[in-house]
């Protein structure tokens, strides 16, 4: 099981939209948390022009810069790779890819690199937080400079990394005729989180970024991403499944509603039925959404949300992997769990192994016959996708 005792949490999200007419981006994001040095490092990189080339040029730069990034290597030596790696551009006779590398621990040491992005923004308590850079000139490369910084972060703080399509955006435009410009971001950034104290990164970056097409008018006119880091205390979710193999483990079940520190939900009326009798709570049904499809949710004292078991979550797996949203849902039992997956943090599943004899049935789907593998599912996507933290024990 993961560590309870985590007292600071990374969280990191992003959102993007490609230039009018373009099916593929040119700008990347790209993080990774290593979960063996506590640390998470994001990349955002935008490439020269827009399109399929611009992608290609993006993709290298932040994937080199990750590696390079996560191997503590030199600042000039890492950004002259990347540089001289790079495919010359056949029209334009350059190679070309901005970037910003914001590499952070569970500690709170965060340094970040840039190279030709609009700068970074640092909000805590709502107000933007000065950062002294330092300037590095490459050897090969003296008409691009790189900046670094490094610095103590905060609980509460956010970072937050865009590419010009976010600065400039509506550039042209009788409103904004240099562009949207970073003084306005940041203004908007802040009484975004003014309104909302715990907005979350994925949030925060949507809005951003929506702001920034509506300050367009006609729709993208560059590549917009917008990235935030959010260095938090973790929002902790438990998901019970599963009726324990041997029945001397059922009491583990109680024990772990009443003393679980985070939200609580029970995926299995055979599991819930285990709870409610050991601690002596009432279940009742929730009639009030109710979906053809999907089992009604249930509810009992001390548990955020009851579930039934291997249907819903097989339909959150599939999702989570298709990457459907959750608010384009009805409101189900599907819509709420997965909801409550995506605003946690660090998701830790208990699956009892007791085989359920109802799913032997052969006109049941045959990925309902093992419960522990639409687990692993749920937390590969939570893992790959989300950049969440999961653990999975078994009883």
């Amino acid at each position: 099981m993961i560590s309870t005792d985590r007292k600071s949490f990374i969280e990191v999200d992003y959102c993007q939209s490609a230039k009018n007419g373009q099916l593929v981006s040119g700008d990347v994001f790209l993080s990774r948390k290593f979960k063996e040095e506590n640390r998470t490092i994001s990349v955002l990189s935008d490439g020269l022009g827009s399109g399929v080339k611009a992608n290609v040029l993006a993709t290298l730069t932040a994937t080199m810069a990750l590696k390079y990034t996560s191997s503590f290597i030199d600042v000039k030596r890492s950004a002259e790779t990347i540089m001289d790696t790079l495919p010359i551009c056949s029209v334009r006779k350059i190679s070309y890819s901005t970037f910003t590398i914001v590499d952070m621990d569970t500690a709170g040491h965060t340094r970040i690199i840039e190279h030709d992005n609009p700068p970074y923004l640092i909000i805590r308590d709502g107000e933007r937080v000065p950062v002294e850079k330092s300037s590095v000139t490459l050897k090969k490369w003296q008409e691009r400079l790189i900046h670094f910084s490094q610095f103590q972060a905060r609980m509460g703080d956010r970072i937050v990394i865009f590419t010009d399509g976010v600065s400039q955006a509506g550039m042209g435009e009788y409103r904004t005729p240099l562009g949207w410009g970073m003084k306005n971001v940041e203004e908007f950034v802040r009484e975004t989180v003014a309104d909302d104290q715990g907005i979350s990164a994925s949030a925060l970056a949507k809005k951003l970024a929506a702001k920034a097409q509506e300050v367009d008018c006609v729709g993208p006119r560059d590549d917009i991403t917008c990235g935030v880091i959010y260095f938090r205390s973790p929002r902790r979710l438990l998901i019970l499944t599963g009726p324990p193999f041997s029945r001397d483990k059922d009491t583990e079940i109680a024990r772990l509603v009443n003393t679980f520190e985070g939200r609580k939900v029970i995926c299995g009326g055979t599991t819930a039925n285990i709870a409610g009798r050991l601690l002596n709570r009432e279940i009742t049904m929730d009639l009030d959404d109710l979906d053809p499809e999907i089992p009604p949710v249930s509810r009992m004292k001390g548990v955020d949300l009851i579930t039934e078991g291997t249907i819903t979550l097989g339909k959150v797996a599939s999702l989570l992997e298709e990457g459907v949203h959750p608010e384009a849902l009805r409101h189900n039992a599907v819509r709420q769990l997965a909801t409550m997956l995506l605003d946690s943090d660090i998701v830790q599943f208990v699956v009892g192994t007791r085989i359920n004899e109802a799913h032997q049935d052969p006109s049941i789907p045959a990925e309902l016959d093992l419960r522990r593998n639409i687990i692993k599912r749920i937390a590969s996507q939570l893992e790959q996708k989300h950049f969440k933290e999961t653990s999975v024990r078994y009883l």
